[in-house]
């Protein structure tokens, strides 16, 4: 079976609009950083902050909505 190189077919895709949203994309973020550094750097507690809710919310689904598998085994048994 023959390899994939992933960085020929990530450049074979990358053309056209996707290539001039990516650009747009790094002139935006590199003008947010140089002209507005001091304001993103006060704001970067208040977004770790935020994150852990987030994280909570969207981590957790995996979780089985706090249903152990016992709980379902022993189903109308009285302790």
């Amino acid at each position: 079976m023959a390899e994939k190189n992933s960085w020929s077919d990530f450049f074979r895709t990358l053309s056209g609009p996707r290539a001039a949203f990516l650009a747009l994309v790094l002139a935006g973020g590199y003008y947010l950083w140089t002209e507005h550094q001091a304001h993103l750097l006060s704001a970067f507690p208040y977004l770790i902050l935020l994150l852990c809710p987030l994280m909570h919310l969207f981590m957790h689904h995996d979780h089985g909505g706090g249903h152990h598998k016992d709980e379902e085994t022993h189903k109308g048994e009285t302790h």
